[in-house]
């Protein structure tokens, strides 16, 4: 195992928050706003402390994506460099989204918010992948 890049880490955190405030903002914001309506989800708690709580849990999901990454070890990624999105985007489609859609179905929200949000984190754990290649895992 070799060691974890802590600044792809973080930098792939950073990333993966970049894509979700212009994918909750500027690319669907819109229809979520719809969905929620103005007082919708997430409306009671003040905006930089939902980005800094975002943050924070994109760092923890980031850092078990560096952890797999050096788990693998760099050799093989560097024979291999597709591992680096099917191991971050197996992680979205595989855990993240079931798990999201589960909640959404207990909770009823609709089909509409349910894509949308799950790609918004397809998009974010690519994303981390991709940060975490370009970076060098």
């Amino acid at each position: 195992m070799g060691p974890v890049n802590w600044l792809a880490v973080l930098v792939a955190a950073l990333v993966a928050l970049g894509v979700s405030l212009v994918w909750n903002g500027r690319l669907f914001g819109r229809a979520r706003l719809e969905e929620l309506g103005p007082g919708g989800l997430g409306q009671r708690v003040a905006p930089w402390r939902t980005l800094a709580l975002t943050f924070l849990l994109l760092v923890l999901s980031s850092t078990m994506i560096g952890h797999m990454f050096a788990r693998v070890g760099g050799a093989t990624l560097a024979v291999k460099p597709w591992l680096y999105f099917m191991m971050s985007g197996g992680l979205a489609g595989a855990f993240v989204i079931p798990a999201m859609w589960i909640n959404y179905l207990n909770l009823r929200i609709s089909l509409r918010l349910a894509l949308i949000d799950a790609g918004q984190w397809l998009v974010a754990y690519l994303s981390m992948g991709l940060t975490f290649f370009l970076l060098g895992g």
